[in-house]
This record gives C-alpha cells, sequence and structure tokens, in this order.
C-alpha cells in the first residue's frame, strides 16, 4: 500500500464523520410570511419548513406583534411530512412581527432560531 493511499484512508472517516455532523441539525428552509418581508395585512398563520423530519412535542414556534406581546395560538402542529410547522396567529395591526423557534429532529439534534416580517405599507 502506498503511502499516499494509506493516509487517505486515515482521513476519510474523518472527512465522512463530518459530513454527517453538518446534516444533523434540521435548518429553516423557508417561511411564510418569508423572512424579513413586508406583507399588506397579519397573516392568520405562520409556517416554517424545515430540512428534517421534527418531533412534534419538542418543537415550538413563538410570534410576538409589534407591542411585544405573544400573538400565537396554540401550540404549532406538524403537516405534510413533518418537516412543516404551523401555528395559528391573531392579527396584532401593523409593524414588525418577530418568529422564535426551537425545534428536535428526529435525530435528536435541536436547533433554534428566529426572524421578523412586517405588517403594513
Amino acid at each position: 500500500m502506498t503511502m499516499h493511499r494509506t493516509i487517505a484512508l486515515a482521513v476519510l472517516p474523518a472527512l465522512l464523520a463530518g459530513i454527517v455532523e453538518a446534516q444533523a441539525h434540521a435548518s429553516l428552509e423557508r417561511a411564510n410570511p418569508p423572512v424579513g418581508s413586508t406583507t399588506s395585512s397579519p397573516p392568520r398563520e405562520v409556517t416554517l419548513r424545515f430540512s428534517q423530519k421534527l418531533e412534534p412535542a419538542f418543537s415550538r414556534v413563538e410570534v410576538t406583534g409589534p407591542g411585544g406581546q405573544r400573538v400565537d395560538q396554540g401550540r404549532p402542529t406538524l403537516v405534510g411530512d413533518r418537516t412543516e410547522l404551523r401555528v395559528a396567529v391573531k392579527a396584532a395591526g401593523s409593524g414588525r412581527y418577530r418568529v422564535r423557534w426551537h425545534v428536535l429532529s428526529v435525530d435528536t439534534h435541536t436547533t433554534e432560531g428566529g426572524f421578523s416580517f412586517t405588517v403594513g405599507p
């Protein structure tokens, strides 16, 4: 066996482990309303689409309105292939809405994040 082949075989498991680790967390792929967008009227719900299936008992979404009050209603629900979370939202007028999420993917890794969108002209 050549020296180059020995080194390659020794490094390969570490590289593969890094690839698996990089794919092990559910990341937000898209949202409705979209991240940073402006809409003309308050949404009835916020929908978050993730890169992996989620565990519903350990995943949550919090939406606050322009005055900082919570406007999400009830627990979020998983739909479709368990990669999409939806939560009902009560209207709170014009201004900036903030969305915070914390999810547990089926591979037991947690991720969290947040974004905002604006309602109004």
